[in-house]
């Protein structure tokens, strides 16, 4: 015990004189700068931000200009642990029924709403177009859901971008049962799935149920048709004479007929 209290005692005399002589030189360096007000402002910065390893013990803060010191969001930042465990175990399972449906009882229904949201969105991003239908059904099941234009927004687009256009309808559909109503961005990208599908008369359809919206018309869903439609004259006809009424000072580019072979 005498031992181990004189090493400690040893130990502070030998730290101590480091303690002052480094206090002591900041003191000076202190002394010797003139007032803050003889410097110009952008020299500031520097005067005031001292060495990292004596700014915390003498009481200085170094300088902060307001800009963040890393990445305010990174890739996971957004989505919680519990949220990252399901979406990883919902791809796992996702051929396997019956693991998936005890992998949904067990862990996806006992999520938190915030949780139950990140997962869809995440499997969306990830262009898991099954799971995030499924997992849209789940959280229609839940008490607290309420009939919501986004969540149907954001899977009908990822449905449709994955050219899953049967399962995109089924969602409209619903949509407008629940008394919802699409918006341009979702009117756009279903009206180019169905182009990518080679559907144009369904591509037609969506485009006369978007006259119908009391949403005022956007340019890019008829620029989609429009070009989409060059192998259809007639059923472009349509649409550019719609576009031409909706806006006269807009310009349409139309292709030699020859292109396509139309004579």
């Amino acid at each position: 015990m005498a031992a181990r209290l004189s090493f400690c005692k040893s130990k502070i005399r030998l730290l101590s004189p480091v303690f002052v002589r480094s206090f002591t030189t900041v003191a000076a360096s202190l002394k010797r700068r003139p007032p803050l007000a003889a410097y110009p402002e952008r020299q500031l910065p520097m005067l005031c931000s001292g060495p990292e390893h004596l700014s915390g013990f003498i009481g200085l803060r170094e300088y902060h200009d307001g800009r963040p010191r890393g990445p305010l969001w990174r890739g996971k930042k957004l989505i919680g642990k519990e949220a990252l465990f399901v979406v990883q175990g919902l791809k796992r399972l996702k051929h396997d029924e019956e693991k998936l449906d005890g992998f949904v009882k067990t862990h996806v229904s006992r999520l938190l709403k915030l949780d139950m949201i990140a997962v869809l969105g995440e499997l969306e991003r990830q262009e898991e177009v099954s799971l995030a239908i499924k997992m849209f059904r789940i959280i229609q099941k839940q008490d607290w859901y309420k009939p919501d234009i986004y969540l149907y927004k954001d899977l009908i687009i990822a449905l449709a971008r994955a050219r899953k256009m049967d399962e995109a309808m089924q969602l409209w559909e619903n949509m407008k049962k629940e008394r919802l109503f699409p918006d341009s961005q979702t009117y756009t990208e279903v009206i180019r799935g169905f182009l990518r599908q080679g559907s144009p008369a369904d591509a037609m359809n969506i485009y006369e149920d978007m006259k119908l919206s009391p949403d005022p018309p956007e340019e890019l869903p008829f620029r989609i048709l429009l070009k989409g439609l060059l192998p259809h004259p007639l059923l472009r006809n349509r649409v550019k004479q719609d576009f031409e009424e909706l806006f006269p000072e807009r310009h349409i580019y139309d292709p030699p007929e020859e292109i396509f072979g139309i004579r």
